[in-house]
């Protein structure tokens, strides 16, 4: 083996100082080393999750939060809650732009339909449940068949202890798997956001950079019924009683603490193998920019002057901004690294290992090459399928899932379909309830309309007959005979109405098929071709579920080989990463240092009256009369707002409560920055960052707001 293949390699495998999102039983191997960066608790109490501190750390199903009362009251980000704040606001009472705050727990409202809080319970190994002898013997769509029914029996036990929601989570590229239960709060409420001009200070300008200066925090309620049962809404519900909470600190961090963040990391790809890395970064982010770009220019030509409009795509635009921005920092990031490089020289030194003399090793190289063809048959069928899955209207989109849910309805339920069974519905409840307040037909039809221009475009032999049929799309239609399509769908449609759309949710097949609306009609016609499609693809990924589940086993016993502890992917699981508050000897195109904590003062320097840098005037006035209350840093002569930790985090993690080592709450991860998010694939240790809000700004924003009950809720003198 050549001495450089081994450097790249090397670089490429060993986890760098304070990488890893880490299982919390895999805490007791790497215990070490977090006494040795300044935790102060033992970090095998950290893996009982039923205890201090993991149990007061909760999902939300896309964001973490945490407990931070006896009463069920949860912190995480603005951005978390944002959909949930943009739901109950109006063009006559805006909370996004005005904020919120209950004063009662009578004066809290329903957070947007469909909000959840999670509570992890339990997690056990279940690999062997899962694929157990007879599944083992088999490939391709009958081995994710197999599977899946393997997966469903093991959550329906599970969810036999009413009000949990299990779900069987893999890891190591389906190696693992684990069965997770977690306690499922309904009934949701917001209790306090702060203005935007808080919340969402900077807004898409300073997203993913520093120096940053956004106070991204709100809270929410967990509410139960008056016995203590998972509920749904109800003015009888009372505050779910936490037997855990995060307690804040009374002192804040300053630079080189140790500080660590427990949360739900939604996804890495650390262990892909090049083949995907050149796919992501030469065709599907690329791909990703330019239609996320063209989708955020038409929403906000088509809702500018509507605040009605503004207020039902505000939550969907912050996210595509999120997402764009994300993509091409990660995109910009790949351009100028050898990350593709060291990639492929990891690669290549694991097959000279599996090609070595030993037998045992030997038998991976099968499913080494096995995996490439694979992976290039499913990036083949990505491209070919792209702009037909963009063209697909969101109300035929509903249609089509409101039509399987009936069609699976008629099956014993654990006979159907996972996502469609009797545990699901009331998400898709949720979800006809949530387009009241997230859809504008006239948006929709814009948006439609650009994508099947393109589509509509390609030449006869790549687009799909039966998608054609069912719309009515014909060869060589021009944009204004779409746009005249469109408008007849729509003007014939009933799915605008949630009554229908709700008595759908219910429906029988027959009812499907006897509808006139016009998406219904196209739903029913797809149902058959779409059954096809997904088998298809089943096939193909079930074949590869297998040949990824032993290159990650090959990959593991190379990396453990060589003394490593191998910490799987993010997968929207609970997950611990620890590190220190650090600023950074370089920063961006200006090669200026950044220090590790931002103040008030640059809030002053950024302010501009409007837009993104609407600081709201009582902030200014209390920051200009040096009204800082106990929250001042005498060596910072101000407030801290934001600082930075090389805390290793990702999408997902938004909300993650920030730890110091005594576990005490000093902040909530919100961001990273741009030229480190690439970080979901490739860690550097010199550039990862991630942005934490200060809890003493909070404190210090929420006493100028008048939430001194939530402060005094909260053990604040």
């Amino acid at each position: 083996m050549k001495k450089s293949l081994v450097l790249l390699a090397l670089a490429s495998s060993f986890a760098c100082a304070d990488e890893g999102m880490w299982m919390p039983q895999q805490l007791p191997q790497i215990a070490p080393q977090l006494s040795a960066a300044g935790l102060e608790l033992d970090a095998n109490n950290l893996t009982k999750l039923t205890e201090f501190p993991a149990a007061a750390i909760v999902s939300l199903g896309g964001c973490s939060a945490a407990f931070v009362s006896p009463k069920g009251l949860v912190a995480t980000n603005h951005h978390c809650v944002y959909n949930s704040i943009a739901h109950n606001s109006t063009a006559d009472n805006n909370l996004l732009a005005n904020g919120f705050l209950a004063a009662t727990l009578a004066d809290e409202v329903p957070a947007a339909p469909g909000s959840r809080i999670f509570v992890t319970k339990a997690v056990d190994n279940v690999t062997a449940q899962i694929i157990d002898a007879n599944t083992a013997k088999l490939s391709g769509k009958k081995r994710l068949d197999a599977i899946e029914a393997n997966q469903k029996a093991l959550v329906a036990q599970c969810e036999q202890d009413a009000g949990h929601r299990c779900t069987v989570a893999a890891y190591y590229g389906s190696l693992e798997y684990y069965l997770i239960k977690q306690l499922e709060i309904k009934d949701v409420r917001l209790v306090h956001a702060p203005a935007e001009g808080v919340g969402k200070f900077g807004g898409d300008t300073d997203n993913w950079m520093w120096p940053r200066h956004t106070g991204d925090y709100s809270f929410l309620r967990a509410y139960v019924s008056a016995d203590g049962k998972s509920a749904d809404y109800s003015v009888d519900n009372v505050p779910y009683q936490a037997e855990f909470h995060l307690t804040l600190a009374k002192q804040g961090v300053q630079e080189g603490d140790f500080v660590m963040a427990l949360g739900y990391p939604g996804r890495t790809n650390r262990h892909r193998l090049p083949s995907e890395v050149l796919e992501t970064f030469e065709w599907s982010y690329p791909a990703l920019v330019q239609n996320v770009t063209e989708i955020v220019d038409i929403i906000n030509q088509h809702t500018a002057d509507n605040t009605d409009a503004q207020l039902k795509y505000a939550s969907r635009l912050a996210g595509l901004n999120n997402v764009l921005k994300n993509r091409k920092g990660m995109l910009e990031s790949f351009a100028g690294s050898d990350f593709l490089a060291r990639k492929t020289a990891e690669h290549q030194a694991l097959s000279q290992w599996v090609n070595s003399n030993s037998s045992n090793k030997k038998a991976y190289a099968k499913d080494l090459t096995a995996i490439e063809k694979l992976l290039q048959q499913q990036q083949q069928q990505a491209r070919a399928e792209y702009l037909l899955n963009n063209a697909t209207p969101r109300l035929l989109a509903t249609a089509r899932s409101l039509y399987r849910l009936a069609q699976e309805g008629t099956k014993p339920d654990a006979e159907r379909k996972a996502g469609f069974q009797q545990r699901d519905i009331p998400r898709y409840q949720a979800f006809v309830a949530g387009m009241e307040r997230n859809f504008a037909a006239h948006v929709e039809q814009a948006l439609d309309l650009h994508q099947l221009s393109k589509y509509a475009a390609l030449p006869k032999k790549q687009r799909n007959a039966d998608f054609d049929k069912a719309l009515g799309i014909k060869e060589g239609m021009s944009t204004a005979q779409l746009s005249t399509l469109l408008q007849t769908l729509y003007s014939n449609t009933t799915l605008l109405d949630l009554a229908q759309r709700q008595a759908l949710v219910a429906a029988s097949p027959a009812v499907f098929a006897a509808s006139e609306d016009p998406f219904v009609k196209a739903a029913v016609a797809l149902y058959a071709s779409d059954l096809k499609r997904e088998a298809e693809r089943e096939e193909l990924n079930g074949k590869i579920q297998q040949a990824y589940a032993s290159y990650m086993r090959a990959k593991m016993a190379f990396m453990q080989a060589q003394g490593q502890a191998v910490y799987p992917d993010a997968n929207s699981t609970l997950r611990l990463t620890y590190g220190h508050v650090k600023g950074r000897a370089h920063g961006n195109e200006d090669g200026n240092a950044w220090a590790p904590f931002t103040t008030l003062r640059g809030i002053t320097a950024k302010a501009t009256g409007e837009g993104e840098f609407n600081a709201p005037q009582s902030q200014l006035d209390a920051i200009k009369a040096g009204n800082y209350g106990p929250y001042k840093v005498d060596s910072l002569k101000s407030v801290p707002v934001n600082f930075l930790a090389t805390l290793d985090i990702t999408g997902g993690n938004s909300g993650s409560a920030v730890l110091n080592s005594k576990a005490e709450l000093v902040g909530l991860a919100f961001d990273g920055t741009l030229d480190s998010i690439i970080s979901d694939w490739d860690f550097n240790p010199d550039n990862t960052r991630a942005i934490m809000v200060d809890h003493r700004f909070m404190l210090w924003q929420m006493q100028l707001d008048g939430a001194q009950n939530l402060l005094t809720e909260m053990g604040v003198n």
